[in-house]
């Protein structure tokens, strides 16, 4: 990637498709980091698609940050092979110095646009006897070094698009491959580096596949073996537009900071597009490398339904809550925002206990898509008592300590072994020792009496929940009020 900003769903996407083709084939998978424009470098960037690759369960083998043997991974520092190639491609003919100055150039590009043609170089210096170019170089003249396209490329296959093959030379100029501050373009740096590292296979984007012919003509001049390219189709919005980076809609530290766990992102950037033996959702990382077939990925664009994500996130989640060890952690993760959120509320200990808080996963399993849905106001009540009056109580029946005492002694017989399935026959059964009151609205006073709430998971669900002996808490606290 080149660093000139965060790491997007699209990235992650190509690094996904990447890592997944290396680990099915027992390969090595390296981040190389593009910075040849150094107009475009933002600070830190490097350092951050790295961390969104660790996060995301994707790490390279080989990066700036974790080196390796075909190092170093960031192209500014290797400048003198770039340099070396531009040498032998301008001593074999293959490459030309051009002087031709910026304001020219953008004469050519604006009077391409007047003809409503598609601007491209012109190959002026192209034809610049040996004897001129030595008394301009003698002259201290800027210039750039271009690469010499020719007619009749050859067809490659590419991984994804089969045979192809573009004529570059018939529709633009040649392209600028080392500028004048000793940098090289992408085309160069990446033919270069793709040789030194021992490249066999490249997955790229779409954007990518009209050069291939170009870099191939690089690749033959330099009397290199090139790698096998295969080109992912673009990911687009439902509605086929482009992804929209404003406001950092699709940026992965916003679906970190958010709560979506990497696991949703991974499968539904694969789910939208294509490569493996069926349509699913739920697949963890494992499955992915053992479905995926490079051959099984078409051309047609990916069409991402963000909209998707949460149930995603829910499968994924419940994925999480129902392993031992992936619940421990959710358990500090999920005590860590009850003190963010309820900090200021005097929260009791007891609901930060391990216990407790694991119950409140457990029974909420499959019905909440982020972690952070536990501490919205609908669930308050399971981490701050709610303030109940007996006045509240008696507008809904008047057999409110008839109801309390039949409850309270039912809690005290069923506390070793409370079960929802058991406690939703008991009240039914409490029910029918009352005088008047119907079973709904004993229902919606005890859900007042636990919750505060009139909405949410069921009576006997909050009763298992929160537990025997703050239930009976509960009541006798609304009993006295």
């Amino acid at each position: 990637p080149a660093i000139t900003g965060f790491l997007h769903l699209g990235g992650l996407r190509t690094a996904l498709y990447n890592y997944i083709f290396a680990k099915k084939h027992q390969g090595t998978f390296i981040l190389r980091v593009e910075d040849t424009d150094q107009n475009r470098v933002v600070p830190g960037a490097a350092e951050g698609i790295e961390d969104m690759l660790d996060w995301a369960g994707i790490p390279p083998d080989e990066s700036p940050g974790r080196g390796g043997p075909a190092g170093p991974y960031v192209q500014s520092q290797r400048l003198e092979l770039y340099g070396r190639a531009g040498e032998a491609l301008l001593a074999s003919g293959a490459a030309y110095r051009c002087f031709c100055s910026p304001q020219r150039l953008e004469l050519l590009r604006k009077d391409a646009q007047r003809r409503q043609q598609t601007p491209r170089y012109d190959n002026r210096c192209r034809h610049l006897p040996p004897s001129e170019v030595a008394q301009k170089l003698s002259q201290g003249l800027d210039c750039v070094i271009r690469f010499r396209l020719e007619k009749g490329v050859e067809p490659f296959q590419d991984l994804v698009y089969g045979w192809n093959k573009h004529e570059v030379a018939e529709v633009e100029g040649d392209p600028v491959i080392l500028k004048g501050d000793g940098f090289p373009t992408y085309h160069l740096a990446n033919v270069v580096d793709d040789h030194y590292m021992g490249i066999t296979h490249v997955l790229r984007g779409t954007e990518w596949l009209a050069s291939t012919s170009k870099h191939l003509l690089l690749y033959k001049a330099l009397g290199w073996e090139p790698p096998q390219f295969g080109h992912l189709p673009l990911l687009l919005n439902k509605d086929g537009g482009k992804l929209s980076k404003r406001q950092g809609d699709i940026f992965l530290e916003r679906f970190a900071q958010e709560g979506f766990l990497p696991e949703a992102l991974l499968d539904i950037v694969t789910n939208c597009g294509s490569g493996f033996t069926e349509k699913q959702m739920g697949r963890t990382l494992e499955e992915l490398i053992s479905q995926f077939e490079v051959g099984r990925i078409t051309t047609h664009s990916a069409l991402l339904d963000l909209e998707a994500l949460p149930e995603f996130n829910r499968i994924h989640l419940t994925r999480h809550i129902e392993n031992q060890g992936l619940r421990q952690k959710l358990v500090r993760q999920l005590q860590e925002l009850v003190e963010l959120v309820y900090g200021d509320q005097q929260v009791d200990p007891d609901v930060l206990e391990n216990e407790y808080v694991e119950r409140v996963l457990l029974m909420r399993k499959g019905h909440i898509s982020l972690l952070k849905n536990l501490v919205s106001s609908d669930y308050s009540y399971l981490w701050v008592r709610p303030s109940v009056s007996r006045q509240q109580l008696q507008t809904i029946s008047t057999e409110v300590d008839e109801i309390g005492k039949l409850v309270l002694g039912l809690m005290t017989r069923q506390a070793a072994a409370l079960t929802v399935e058991e406690l939703n026959k008991d009240l039914r059964s409490l029910q029918k020792q009352t005088r008047e009151t119907k079973y709904s609205s004993m229902m919606q006073l005890l859900r007042l009496v636990l919750s505060g709430r009139q909405h949410g998971p069921s009576v006997a669900e909050m009763m298992v929940t929160l537990g025997a002996e703050e239930v009976c808490g509960r009541i006798h606290r609304a009993l006295s009020s």
